[in-house]
This record gives C-alpha cells, structure tokens and sequence, in this order.
C-alpha cells in the first residue's frame, strides 16, 4: 500500500518552478521603477534651487542738453528766521528749549518771573469785584425808588399827597438811575483793566512765533531779558533763535554785467560746499530790482526745488545757472532704481530678468537723482532689472520674482 502511495506521488505534476518563473519577471520591473525614483529624487534633492528677486521696469526719459551760462557764489539763507524776545523787562525763570530742538508756533519757550504781574491782576480783579457790588447795591436801591415813586404818584393824583413828595421820589429815582449808569461804566473800565492784567502776565510766557528748529539759545534761568538793550551788558535781549526750515534759500551776488543772462524761474543748480558730489536741482525766485553800487553786483534769490536736513543756514554754496539750448537735439535715458546698480571691479553692471534667468548687463551711468539712476547704454525701455537679490547672484542664474505683498 505504501509503495502504491509512491507511485501516485510520482504522477503528479510538480507546477512550483512554473510560478516562480511567472512571479521572476515582476520582481525585477518593480527593483527597476525603485532605481529609477531614488536616482529621480537624488537629482532634484542635488539641482540648485532658484533665487528669490525683485523686480521694477527700466524706464525712458527724455534729458534735454543743457548749458551753464552763468556761475556764481553766495550763501543759504532763511527768509523766515527770528531771535524771540519778551515783551517786558523780567528775570528769566524757566527755558524749555536746546539748540537742534524743533517747536511748533505757539510752544512755550521760556517762563519769565510773574510774580508783579500776578499781583497786579489780583488787585485788578478785586477792584472789579468791588465794583460789580456796589452796581447790585445800586440796582436794589434803584428798585425801591422806583417802588416809591409809583406810590407817591398815586396818592398824588388822589390829593392824598403833595406833589413836591412826588418830585422828590422822582428826583430820587432819577439820580439812582444815573449812579448805575455811571457804575457800569466803572465796571466795564475795571475789566478792562484785568484784561490788561491778564495780558502782563500772558506776556510773561514767550512762545514761538512760528514752527521751525532752535539754532541758538541766548538765555539761562536767573539772567534779566528785555525787549530793547538796557543794563549794559548784563540784560539779555533774547531768548533764543528759531529758523523755519522751509524757507530756505539761496541769495547770490551777480556782477552787473552779467545780470542779463539771468531770469525769473530760471533752472539752477546748486553745489553746497560741504557736499561738492551733490548737486541740488534749484530755481531763480527773482531778481532783487537794485544793485549795489559799491560792488556793481545785483542780488538774486534762489529757492531750492527740494528740501533736505542737510541743508543749513549760512552754508556756502555755489550756483550755474542753466538755459537749455533750443538747437540740441533731446538725448534717450533710461532710468532705473539705483539699488539695481552694482559694482564688478571697474565696472558697473545690472542684472536683467529674462525668461526667469538672471541676464548679466554692463550699463554706463550718466547721473543719478535721489533714488534713481539714468543709463545710457546696457539696458533698454521697459526690461525688469533686479533691485533685490542674493549678493553672489550670478549670469544665468535661475530666479524667481517674489510677490508684491497686497
């Protein structure tokens, strides 16, 4: 039965090597397709990631060629400036103000010794006081001289009583009524004279009189000031001196001879000699109509077309004076950023975005005015510069353009 048993097992078909061989095949696509993702994600993990920029369009302007027809030499001054004094002769108390500090019109700048002037308004308010009473005690008086009078009128009329009692309430109210005529004259004078009061020691508080900075303080607590020069030396004639900055101007000396190269609104350019890179875009605000005769010159008045902390009253400066010439023929800039300037070796370059790579560009500058510079040559109308990059950024490089935050 055994060997029967064995036999059987022999005719069966043994299919084990036939799944093996069929699975095979799977076994080695699946190791291909991990090979081929792993070496996928090792190349992107390995390829340089794009750099984050900035962008803002080149534009064109038009510079029109210019020439200088006139130089000249002079000083920044202030048309609005003052040293802000009292009132009144006092000693000076309290000053609120340094050199450099900015005030505002109306900022109290010093406290000068009240001590009189308040004694003073306390009289005057008492005399006031006084004088409103006795017009209450006036109007009550009044009142019942009146009341007399009706009555006395009435019993006239009956007979009851004599006419010259009658005269005499009449007479009575008559001149109560003028007492209180004359009393409120007297109050409005007593008033008045605290207005007066009122107004010593307002003055006793100096303010400024418009908004500007404080070049000087002339002042300590302790001195004596005055509105004029009293007590030699030892009085003080101000408190301190403010400038408004806006008003800031330029006046120049200009040989006679000359005058006539010069004009109202004229176009200027003004060098301060203590920024001699720095040339500040200005305008002719008129010709003073007199000349010096001792000098031959005749002064002209510059305003500046833009205003800067740097400028300060009595710096020296120097001005050409411009006339742009009809027969040249206008030159094409291009103006970009300056932040998109930057220096490799000797040279000038920008960098230009350009199918999302950065584009090395060597540029000429002509100029620059504030934030802006103006090209000649290297990049053209309406090309994005980069303003905002990484500092080794480089030809080629790929970027992105970040988004402008809303």
């Amino acid at each position: 039965m055994a060997q029967q048993n064995g036999n059987l097992e022999g005719l069966r078909i043994d299919r084990t090597a036939d799944e093996q061989g069929k699975r095979k095949p799977w076994f080695l696509v699946a190791g291909a397709a991990l090979v081929v993702l792993l070496g996928l994600g090792i190349w992107l993990m390995a390829r340089p990631g794009r750099a984050i920029v900035r962008v803002a369009p080149a534009k064109k302007v038009a510079q029109q060629t210019r020439s200088t027809v006139l130089n000249a030499t002079g000083y920044v001054t202030a048309r609005r400036q003052a040293t802000v004094s009292s009132k009144v002769t006092a000693r000076v108390m309290e000053v609120h103000v340094e050199e450099g500090m900015r005030v505002q019109q109306g900022q109290i700048l010093a406290r000068l010794d009240s001590a009189m002037p308040s004694a003073t308004l306390r009289l005057a308010q008492a005399e006031a006081a006084a004088a409103a009473s006795l017009l209450q005690e006036t109007r009550v008086r009044m009142e019942q001289a009146r009341i007399e009078m009706q009555r006395a009128s009435s019993l006239s009329s009956q007979q009851i009583q004599s006419t010259a009692e009658l005269d005499r309430a009449r007479a009575e109210f008559n001149a109560l009524q003028a007492r209180l005529a004359a009393q409120h004259d007297s109050l409005a004078v007593t008033q008045r004279v605290v207005a007066l009061r009122q107004q010593d020691v307002e003055d006793t508080v100096v303010r400024a009189p418009f908004s500007g900075i404080v070049v000087s303080k002339n002042a300590q607590p302790g001195e004596m000031i005055s509105p004029i020069s009293a007590g030699g030396g030892f009085t003080r004639t101000g408190i301190a001196t403010v400038v408004d900055m806006d008003s800031l101007e330029i006046e120049v000396d200009v040989n006679e001879a000359y005058i006539n190269r010069v004009s109202s609104n004229q176009p200027v350019e003004a060098i301060l000699d203590s920024y001699p890179d720095w040339r500040i875009p200005a305008h002719v605000i008129t010709v003073i109509p007199t000349a010096d005769r001792q000098k031959a010159t005749v002064k002209v008045r510059i305003g500046f077309d833009i205003k800067d902390s740097k400028i300060l009253p009595d710096m020296g400066v120097k001005v050409q004076f411009i006339e742009a010439s009809p027969s040249a023929a206008s030159s094409s800039l291009v103006e970009v950023p300056k932040s998109s300037l930057r220096r490799d070796g000797e040279s000038d370059i920008v960098f230009v975005l350009n199918d999302g790579r950065a584009e090395r560009r060597a540029v000429k500058v002509s100029g620059t005015e504030g934030d802006k510079a103006r090209l000649t040559a290297g990049v053209a109308d309406g090309e994005s510069v980069i303003v905002e990059g990484p500092a080794d950024l480089k030809d080629d490089d790929r970027v992105v353009v970040a988004k402008e935050k809303s």
